[in-house]
């Protein structure tokens, strides 16, 4: 069994209910131990377009890493994903962000995820689940992690009134 971080976002239709749907789907292929809250994020890379849901889960598989990613990916496309623009817009995105302490780099899947030592919508969700995370390659703790980020997108809690209703 390995314990798994995957980080989940929003920001098209009931994003709310798109990450939910998405965690249920989850449950299939990894017992979650942990959600955390829900945070609005802004965009990266693309900023004209809607804001972002996002929240870090935790959990344990007995998948593989490549196997889990097939799975994330094939959730993704019966939530209604298809291919678009990176860094777009999308109903869900699904991303192993931690796999037990394993590095690893291929064609379809780096691990840890390369890019969320500078992304506040990873780095928020995941300190308030686990802020003594070390990374490791970078050999930080989320919270550190958190702390030296140079500049990060602009993170703040969500307060999920109805997430049915919501849109």
């Amino acid at each position: 069994m390995a314990t798994v971080y995957l980080g989940l976002g929003s920001n098209l239709g009931n994003r709310a209910r798109n990450i939910y749907a998405a965690l249920r789907r989850l449950r299939a292929h990894v017992r979650l131990e942990q959600i955390s809250s829900l945070y609005e994020t802004e965009p990266v890379g693309i900023t004209d377009q809607p804001w972002f849901l996002n929240l870090v889960c935790a959990g344990v598989t007995d998948l593989a890493a490549e196997d889990l990613l097939h799975a994330a990916k094939g959730i993704e496309r019966e939530l209604g994903r298809r291919e678009g623009v990176r860094f777009g817009p999308r109903i869900i995105d699904i991303d192993i962000l931690f796999y037990d302490d394993q590095v690893l780099a291929t064609e379809q899947l780096e691990l840890p995820h390369p890019r969320l030592h500078k992304r506040g919508f990873v780095l928020v969700p995941l300190g308030e689940l686990a802020p003594n995370l070390v990374h490791p390659v970078l050999k930080n703790t989320v919270r550190e992690l958190l702390e030296n980020a140079a500049s990060i997108e602009e993170v703040r809690p969500y307060l999920l009134r109805d997430w049915r209703a919501s849109s």
